[in-house]
């Protein structure tokens, strides 16, 4: 496996004469939780980005003998993160997770029949995930920054990159490597990953012109107020409440379903069918992807025990809601684990 050197602090960026079982162990550990977040951005899913994060290191450790400190042991872990990562894509061929906007046309009806279970979806990252990950560009060569190349609408863009092109746009323009160290790495000759680049780049841009996306930044006091009313709209089951916080030309999605809405009318549509002036919801605030997020539970008429529902990520523009990403039933089980979150709640748990 070939090393590699990036701008990085200079703890990251030391270079070992020699690991030894001991020593990995110390100076690789501080690397697991953005190898995780780089196995994710290529993946889409946080429980194969873990396994392929073990994966890593199960390899680095039987190649110790490799490593002789001619580049950096971090370069050295995504390198090997990069491959197994690559590997895995190509076992699902076509396979794609992506996000229902992405699948089909808004839906103008409401939704019927069982979701199609034999698709591969998008899922959220916990925000408790990102905690130790430098939430800045890891150098000026990199295009994005942390909190931009996490947002679940970029991560949903990245997955329709064919895999090479996926791991070069990561590479350099999210971690910042040259197009001579991502060579090294993925084969072929500097011209080749550039080339390889300007393509990934030029699908990027189809979604964001100005050349990335929004940054995730945490709420300011007047979205944190929009919030607050977004919990009040659906515990109350709040209709105009709920749709006066959207933009006209919101979406709501909600996996597995491939059934979708794009603007108020459409989403208050579908809201006032599932509600029917029902209540029993409660709200529990967490975060997924750098974007507010919030743990939704519902109950029975009569039952003081709230069980889990679903999983909301939102997305902010300005002054309202410009996207709901709802991941329900039989997705948000194990999302709600992959959270920390308990399956069931009371009244005085919240």
């Amino acid at each position: 496996m070939s090393d590699h050197s990036e701008p990085k602090s200079e703890e990251h960026s030391a270079h070992p004469d020699k690991l030894n079982p001991a020593g990995f162990e110390r100076q690789a550990e501080p690397f697991r939780r953005e190898l995780r977040l780089h196995c994710y951005r290529m993946t889409g899913s946080p429980h194969e980005a873990e396994d392929l994060v073990q994966e890593t290191y199960l390899r680095a450790w039987r190649s110790l003998g490799s490593f002789e400190g001619r580049g950096s042991l971090r370069a050295w872990l995504y390198s090997i993160a990069t491959n197994a990562c690559l590997n895995a894509l190509a076992s699902r061929k076509d396979q794609h997770r992506l996000l229902p906007d992405q699948r089909w046309p808004p839906s103008q009806q409401m939704p019927s029949g069982d979701p199609p279970m034999e698709i591969m979806w998008l899922a959220p990252y916990p925000d408790s995930h990102l905690m130790g990950i430098a939430d800045d560009a890891p150098s000026p060569a990199a295009r994005y920054e942390t909190r931009e190349s996490v947002q679940l609408a970029f991560v949903a863009l990245i997955q329709t990159l064919p895999p090479r092109q996926r791991a070069v746009a990561l590479l350099c323009d999210v971690l910042g490597w040259s197009a001579h160290e991502a060579a090294s790495l993925l084969g072929g000759s500097s011209a080749s990953i550039n080339s390889a680049l300007q393509r990934a780049r030029a699908t990027l841009s189809k979604r964001y012109p100005e050349g990335r996306p929004r940054g995730a930044l945490i709420p300011d006091q007047a979205q944190r107020a929009l919030l607050e009313r977004y919990v009040r709209a659906w515990e109350s089951a709040d209709l105009d409440g709920f749709v006066s916080l959207l933009k006209e030309d919101a979406t709501y999605a909600m996996p597995p379903s491939r059934h979708w809405y794009r603007g108020r009318d459409s989403i208050r549509a579908f809201l006032a069918y599932v509600w029917r002036g029902r209540s029993g919801f409660r709200l529990v605030a967490t975060g997924a992807n750098g974007q507010p997020a919030f743990a939704l539970y519902s109950c029975k008429p009569g039952d003081p025990t709230y069980r889990a529902h679903s999983i909301e990520v939102l997305e902010i523009q300005g002054d309202a809601i410009s996207a709901v990403t709802k991941y329900l039933k039989p997705l948000a089980p194990e999302l709600f684990a992959e959270f920390g979150l308990p399956l069931t709640i009371t009244e005085t748990q919240r």
